[in-house]
């Protein structure tokens, strides 16, 4: 069984800095891609970032220069470090194992950027 566990959402201010955490149970980790991906009230989940086996890494084009996805395979984790935080960055985020489709997801971690 995986389960995901994110952790480090919360409030913050525009500009602000904010670092996300997801643990991986199980012995997928090592072998997959990990993403980070959002959903904001009314709209579609999201592609964040993605980071592959091999340490490649991919954006959204709204969060390239400002976040950092990277992981660390002996602790099972991968994080999403977000600075220049704006308010439409406000979103659930979750991270995902696997691929959107056939994955496994977390129960997600709520950011607000607000003053």
């Amino acid at each position: 069984q995986v389960q995901l566990v994110e952790s480090g959402g919360g409030l913050v201010q525009p500009g602000g800095s904010l670092r996300l955490s997801c643990v991986v149970s199980g012995s997928m980790f090592r072998i997959y891609a990990l993403a980070w991906y959002r959903q904001a009230p009314g709209k579609q989940r999201e592609l964040v970032a993605v980071i592959t086996s091999a340490e490649s890494t991919n954006y959204a084009d709204s969060v390239k220069g400002r976040f950092t996805i990277s992981r660390d395979n002996a602790k099972n984790t991968v994080y999403l470090q977000m600075n220049s935080l704006k308010p439409e960055d406000t979103a659930v985020y979750y991270c995902n194992i696997g691929g959107a489709t056939m994955g496994y997801w977390g129960q997600g971690t709520q950011v607000t950027v607000s003053l």
